[in-house]
């Protein structure tokens, strides 16, 4: 009986590593993504290839810099496109948090030790992690740090200038 329960233990645990580094977007982001999927697909992608033909215009291609340049163009064009595919591909979309227990999604109001202000952050992917956004990601030391705590628990994580501790306010 004791075995059951610890199995069931280091499978939740195994469950939660696996959920958190996982690849991870919003509606939003993904929203976000296919836009600019369309975007680059259709009009970046035709403005180039009018760049090219133009560039070929004008003679000889060997010493042609408008050309080298267009061509530079396209292939950034076609690594962002593929990139973009890749992400919206192999990316789970995540509804958000809502809960008692911080997950991707999640706003969480922390405060650090020793202070008296309360700031709040977003857990989010590593795709749309953004510190000006407060949006943190799930990848980092201080998301990995805050995944799955709840409301009233101390985290701390480690920086370059050592070790950092918190409080979660709020959860939501």
């Amino acid at each position: 009986m004791q075995r059951g329960l610890s199995d069931l233990v280091v499978k939740s645990k195994f469950a939660n590593e696996m959920k958190q580094s996982a690849n991870y977007i919003t509606e939003e982001k993904r929203k976000e993504l296919e836009a600019e999927l369309k975007d680059l697909k259709g009009p970046k992608r035709k403005e180039i290839i009018d760049h090219l033909e133009y560039a070929k215009s004008l003679g000889d291609l060997s010493e042609n810099a408008e050309y080298h340049q267009a061509r530079e163009e396209q292939g950034k064009l076609e690594g962002r496109i593929l990139r973009v595919e890749r992400i919206l591909q192999s990316s789970q979309v995540v509804s958000g948090g809502g809960g008692d227990v911080v997950e991707i999604g999640s706003k969480v109001v922390v405060q650090k030790k020793g202070e008296s202000t309360e700031k709040t952050y977003q857990i989010v992917g590593s795709e749309e992690a953004d510190m000006l956004s407060n949006k943190i990601s799930n990848r980092s030391p201080f998301g990995e740090a805050l995944f799955g705590k709840k409301k009233g628990d101390n985290i701390s994580f480690k920086t370059p200038n050592g070790t950092v501790n918190y409080k979660i306010i709020k959860v939501f």
